[in-house]
């Protein structure tokens, strides 16, 4: 394995699109932080109608990246994260919209990240400066700019796309029409913050992981035992003790009648299965940034608090919320629905009935599509 799984400009394209988005001055972040310069890998569905008012974004969760829909292959180690909900005929309808989504900010997926080389030709590992989803959004109304877009139709994100599809709304107000936050909230909580540092100790007390500069490590010598740990205790709150619980029971992977010490139940082979895939295509030190900036989010930071900030999202919003979700849980999403209703934004509120926890919206595809084609749609036919 890679001393990183991010991509190399090596390594194939695939259908990403490259736009340099800030390269005649330094990119500064929120949280005080300077770039050189900033790249935006992203990609795109459907065409863009001759008065650039078809434009949807659609916005990545934690270890996302900008092919949302499309099948795996040179390039794309995996198919479409959203495959199901992007294409002709599909919830956001290719064939009526033009979709985009964008690497974020600090990703290892081709735009401007920890792997990527600074001014003196080096990758920024360790240099690498905080990020928040504020900043994410900057550069993506810059990437807005490039594609000749000045307002989106809708933006759309779960997770950490739903964060970054409220700051949106919250700092362009103008360049949003509509709004879909899915199982995500206006601040970060304190749990989801200690499951978040939990995470990243498992993969800075990795020796291999050097204080994060570690790119030119062979082969093997990456931070991966480090990198799976963090992944792997994600992954048990990413989904439900009902799923858990359904998928797998005490199902054993080795016989029980010789169990060993380290021989394994199904679900710690299937949590062993997801630290080493995600450690094959991402970036230990992007999920560390990106990580961080889910941490900062709050909406009301800087702004007076919560109630105020919440009143500069003025476009119509559905929240969507996952009855099991005991990460981003169903409190959140209410009170969200709750504050942005208060300020008199017209709001829809949706619940998804799953027992898959919060990986439900990338599961329930079919309590999702319509929720959302319903929302766009109306939005599209009342421009």
């Amino acid at each position: 394995m890679p001393a990183s799984g991010g991509w190399k400009p090596s390594d194939p394209v695939g259908h990403r699109k490259f736009a340099e988005v800030c390269t005649n001055r330094c990119f500064a972040l929120e949280f005080g932080g300077l770039l050189d310069s900033v790249t935006l890998a992203y990609e795109t569905w459907g065409e863009l109608d001759a008065s650039a008012a078809n434009a949807v974004l659609v916005c990545h969760a934690l270890t996302g990246d900008s092919h949302a829909a499309g099948p795996s292959g040179n390039g794309h180690p995996t198919d479409g994260w959203w495959n199901d909900m992007i294409g002709p005929g599909r919830p956001l309808d290719t064939d009526r919209y033009f979709v985009v989504c964008v690497n974020v900010l600090g990703g290892c997926q081709g735009s401007t990240g920890p792997m990527s080389l600074a001014a003196d030709g080096k990758p920024y590992g360790s240099r690498f400066p905080m990020v928040s989803v504020r900043d994410m959004v900057r550069t993506q109304a810059m990437l807005a700019d490039h594609l000749g877009i000045s307002t989106w139709m809708a933006v759309v994100g779960g997770s950490m796309g739903g964060m970054q599809a409220i700051e949106w709304a919250a700092m362009y107000p103008r360049r949003v029409s509509s709004l879909v936050s899915i199982a995500s909230t206006a601040a970060a909580s304190a749990q989801q913050i200690a499951w978040s540092y939990a995470g990243r100790l498992a993969v800075i007390n990795d020796p291999k992981w050097n204080d994060g500069d570690y790119y030119d490590a062979p082969d093997g010598e990456g931070p991966h035992e480090g990198f799976m740990l963090g992944r792997r205790i994600a992954q048990i709150h990413y989904r439900s003790d009902l799923s858990l619980h359904e998928r797998f029971g005490r199902s054993t992977r080795d016989p029980l009648d010789r169990f060993e010490p380290w021989d394994r139940y199904q679900v710690e082979s299937y949590l062993d299965h997801h630290g080493r895939k995600l450690a094959q295509r991402f970036d230990a030190n992007s999920y560390l940034v990106l990580n961080r900036a889910m941490d900062m989010h709050d909406l009301g930071r800087g702004r007076g608090g919560l109630s105020a900030a919440l009143a500069r999202v003025t476009c119509p919003t559905l929240v969507v919320s996952i009855d099991s979700d005991d990460l981003y849980t169903p409190r959140q999403q209410e009170e969200l629905r709750d504050g942005l209703r208060a300020n008199g934004t017209p709001v829809e509120f949706e619940v998804l009935n799953s027992i898959h926890g919060h990986d439900g919206f990338l599961i329930e595809f079919d309590q999702l599509g319509p929720m959302v084609d319903n929302f766009v749609s109306d939005h599209f036919k009342a421009r």
